[in-house]
């Protein structure tokens, strides 16, 4: 059992007031907030070690290096990657997204057709059109079902032996489901088709392991795991990182440069041109260990009372719609009131202190889907608290009734 006023205390952001009155943060799922553990490993890298990584035998480059990859064995053992060099340290999803869109350019001929699903971020949508364009590959699409969950019978039918890459969250940030992802790439492998997995809202909740859900790429940022924002991973097996090309040309990425011709770097290297961004790679490992002392089996149950309970009072205010009721899913909570704007009602909950996000949340396809221009999206995470599900009830019963 969690002790949540204790670890309230080690988020020192907790403390603050919004608009005079105490913050209630419930915007996790765009980005969590930071422990004090991770702030002090951001400091006493800038106060004690600041330097470059890898490339200097001066006594702060070496104690920056070490730290630096001490933190990638870190990733590795919480994501359980069979080798630490299968771990690409990155500026975040996005870029993990997008450095193997642009590897599987050379990969893919005419013809051959990728899929998506439909309740992806725009992260894991754009890239992929833009493949299709320089490739002349075909992008099909997993459809949703109105309660917000793929239909996996439809996904089945579209693989065959054209299909060379499928792409899938594994968690929807829109909608909070919980994607069947080991099914899923159970059945590309079937096809002999690669699978990456944007796991950006699932990592703070679960607890990924690469090898078993035998996934080709997997993809997250810290931000959304307690880290600092700029700094994320993307996992890819030896096999795929050594078939793609380099992403970016630079420094660090290559073995040896002359102006006739310039060889590569192995892994990890290889992907990780110009200097890093050492202090937040290093970050990243202390939020995980961080999380990891707190334990994702406790935090997901917490979690998870504090969405049936967020749920279950919601409902009960007329005129309110949830969108995403899968069954199986987490944290995020989608809604709207009839005949009145998400963005009002957001607007209104700031001035009482409470943080949502409204909008599209990156996801217009499903917003498109329900003929909505958005939502407010309640986002949770283990150190909210029931007393800040009932200022958020509080606070949509006040606005319902200042909008309506």
């Amino acid at each position: 059992m969690l002790d949540i006023k204790k670890i309230r205390q080690d988020f020192p952001i907790l403390n603050r007031e919004v608009n005079g009155k105490p913050l209630v943060y419930l915007d996790n799922a765009a980005t969590s907030q930071t422990p004090q553990k991770v702030i002090d490993v951001i400091v006493d890298y800038y106060s004690n070690y600041n330097a470059n990584i890898h490339r200097g035998v001066h006594s702060l480059s070496q104690e920056a290096t070490d730290k630096y990859e001490e933190a990638r064995l870190t990733i590795q053992k919480h994501f359980n990657a069979k080798e630490a060099y299968e771990i690409i340290l990155t500026s975040g999803t996005t870029e993990s997204i997008n450095l193997v869109a642009n590897g599987f350019t050379s990969l893919l001929e005419k013809g051959d057709e990728i899929i998506v699903s439909a309740l992806e971020h725009h992260s894991n949508i754009v890239p992929w059109q833009m493949l299709c364009e320089k490739t002349g590959a075909l992008l099909k699409v997993i459809p949703m079902t109105p309660e917000g969950e793929l239909d996996m019978h439809t996904y089945v039918e579209l693989l065959n032996n054209k299909t060379k890459l499928v792409f899938v969250n594994h968690i929807s940030n829109a909608l909070g489901t919980i994607n069947p992802i080991k099914k899923i790439i159970e059945q590309a492998h079937k096809v002999g088709a690669a699978v990456l997995i944007d796991g950006a809202q699932a990592c703070p909740h679960i607890k990924p392991d690469v090898q078993a859900l035998d996934v080709d790429f997997y993809v997250t940022s810290a931000h959304k795991i307690c880290g600092p924002t700029g700094v994320g991973m993307l996992y890819g097996k030896q096999e795929w990182l050594e078939k793609l090309p380099p992403y970016q040309g630079g420094g660090e990425m290559i073995a040896t440069v002359s102006f006739e011709k310039t060889t590569y770097a192995g892994l990890p290297h290889k992907f990780e041109a110009g200097t890093p961004n050492i202090c937040g790679g290093i970050a990243f490992g202390a939020a995980l260990d961080y999380m990891n002392s707190i334990g994702f089996d406790n935090i997901a149950a917490y979690e998870n009372e504090l969405l049936d309970y967020a749920t279950q009072e919601l409902l009960k205010i007329e005129g309110l719609k949830i969108y995403g009721t899968s069954k199986n899913k987490t944290s995020v909570i989608s809604f709207n009131m009839e005949g009145i704007h998400p963005y009002d009602v957001g607007t209104l909950l700031d001035k009482m202190g409470i943080a949502v996000r409204t909008g599209h949340h990156c996801a217009q396809p499903i917003m498109t889907y329900f003929n909505i221009p958005g939502t407010v999206r309640a986002s949770f995470a283990f150190y909210n608290t029931k007393a800040e599900v009932e200022a958020l009830i509080t606070g949509v019963k006040k606005a319902k009734m200042m909008l309506s």
